[in-house]
């Protein structure tokens, strides 16, 4: 009788000892110490900024940041058609005017929500060891961030009609209506960061400032752009006219101007150099805008206008050092 018994025991261990082991197989490994090790180097590395305000510093201010007015309802859509400042839009612009603005209450209680969370994740984080913060603290820290993300983007998209009606007044030769869109919602996240709600001003107003400022900015360097260009086609147009004959233009300076140009465009980043031959037609084409290149390569215009720019500037670089203006200059 004892060795039976003795058999079931042992039967009856290896069988919990393999539940325990497929148990164990089950749950999520913990993190190797340098992918914990990057994590944390990552989490201290995040910049927190936010309004300060006093009530932060109260007993209740977490019950106060919370407490949202009556009128607060998400999501900001609302019901019937479309506004008529929304008529003759993109369906894009046009759905902006679906969203409904916000009351000057609720637009306080999202203010200071987003702020008290950064607040409170920046008093947390401070208080971590950053050798020692464990994933759980770091993650407590990262929900209020993304929380805090989630309350800035409503602020964002009930006020992205403003940019649009402002955007409508400082339409040019130099930037076109989307451009100034696209330019005008940057300003606006920029002032969703920067504005103190402690004042109890309506954000509108603060806004509108600051997305105008940033448009007069734009007019300012287009005009600036256009009567450069403009004195450079004049004084191309009077030197055209005082060109010598063509018997005084060689074959050879002909292959040395297409040879530094091609030496120019091998300094260029890929992407810089496509750009540069499309944008102006080098490869016989005709010029391709930047909404076109954007859609070939999958990114905005205004990416294509950043890459132009630094790809010009770099051109300009090689231009001034390989001495190209006082060399044509003195063929002519």
């Amino acid at each position: 009788m004892i060795a039976p018994a003795r058999k079931a025991s042992g039967l009856l261990r290896r069988a919990n000892e393999r539940k325990t082991s497929s148990v164990r197989g089950s749950m999520p490994s913990p993190p190797r110490r340098s992918e914990l090790s990057a994590r944390r180097e990552a989490f201290f590395a995040r910049p927190i900024e936010f309004i300060p305000c006093r009530d932060f510093l109260k007993a209740d201010a977490a019950d106060v940041a919370a407490a949202a007015p009556a009128d607060t309802a998400v999501p900001l859509e609302r019901k019937g058609g479309p506004a008529a400042d929304g008529k003759g839009l993109t369906p894009y612009l046009a759905s902006l005017y679906q969203t409904r603005l916000l009351s000057r209450d609720e637009e306080q209680f999202y203010f200071r929500r987003m702020n008290w969370l950064k607040f409170r994740a920046g008093k947390a984080r401070a208080r971590l060891d950053r050798r020692r913060a464990t994933v759980r603290q770091m993650e407590t820290v990262e929900g209020w961030l993304t929380e805090a993300e989630t309350v800035k983007a409503i602020l964002i998209t009930s006020n992205l009609r403003l940019v649009v009606s402002i955007a409508k007044k400082f339409v040019d030769a130099s930037w076109t209506f989307d451009e100034l869109v696209s330019e005008g919602n940057v300003a606006l996240m920029r002032s969703v960061e920067k504005f103190n709600f402690a004042l109890g001003n309506r954000f509108s107003t603060y806004a509108t400032y600051a997305v105008q400022r940033h448009f007069f900015r734009l007019s300012q360097r287009g005009r600036q752009l256009r009567k450069r260009f403009v004195h450079d086609g004049e004084a191309l147009r009077e030197r055209a006219d005082d060109e010598p004959s063509t018997e005084y233009r060689s074959a050879e300076q002909i292959e040395i101007l297409k040879g530094l140009f091609s030496r120019f465009l091998r300094e260029l980043e890929p992407r810089e150099r496509r750009i540069v031959v499309a944008r102006f037609g080098f490869d016989g084409r005709p010029p391709r805008t930047f909404r076109e290149l954007g859609s070939q390569m999958g990114v905005c215009k205004e990416r294509i206008r950043q890459i132009q720019s630094r790809a010009m500037d770099k051109l300009k670089a090689l231009a001034a050092e390989a001495r190209l203006e006082q060399t044509v200059g003195d063929w002519l």
